[in-house]
């Protein structure tokens, strides 16, 4: 069992940058496929990047997000910057055991969530 926790939400003006925080539980944290995923409201939720070793990207936020993790630490970061209003939602932390699909919301666990809201 994994239990995830976000921090590092807020309200920020565009063009700024925020730092997302995931903290999670369990001695096995190195071996999980992280991912970040967003929902806006009355949208879909969407992913938004992925580190195993390798990382990846939604197109929408390369070259502007960047995450990372520290596997010491247990956890995993999502660095937002140039952010705009399209970027607002509210961003969730997931982790799955195996490093296929990662884009797919078929993750076996998930944080409760921080939003992230920009102003224009």
């Amino acid at each position: 069992q994994v239990q995830l926790v976000e921090s590092g939400g807020g309200l920020v003006q565009a063009g700024d940058s925020l730092r997302l925080s995931c903290a999670a539980s369990g001695r096995t944290f190195s071996t999980y496929t992280m991912g970040w995923f967003r929902q806006a409201p009355g949208k879909e939720r969407e992913f938004v990047a992925a580190i195993i070793r390798s990382t990846y990207y939604a197109a929408s936020v390369k070259g502007r997000f960047t995450i990372s993790r520290d596997n010491a630490k247990n956890t995993v970061f999502l660095q937002m910057n140039s952010l705009k209003p399209e970027d607002t939602a509210v961003y969730y932390c997931a982790a799955k055991g195996t490093r296929y699909d990662l884009s797919t919301p078929e993750y076996d666990y998930w944080g409760q969530g921080t939003q992230v809201t920009v102003s224009s």
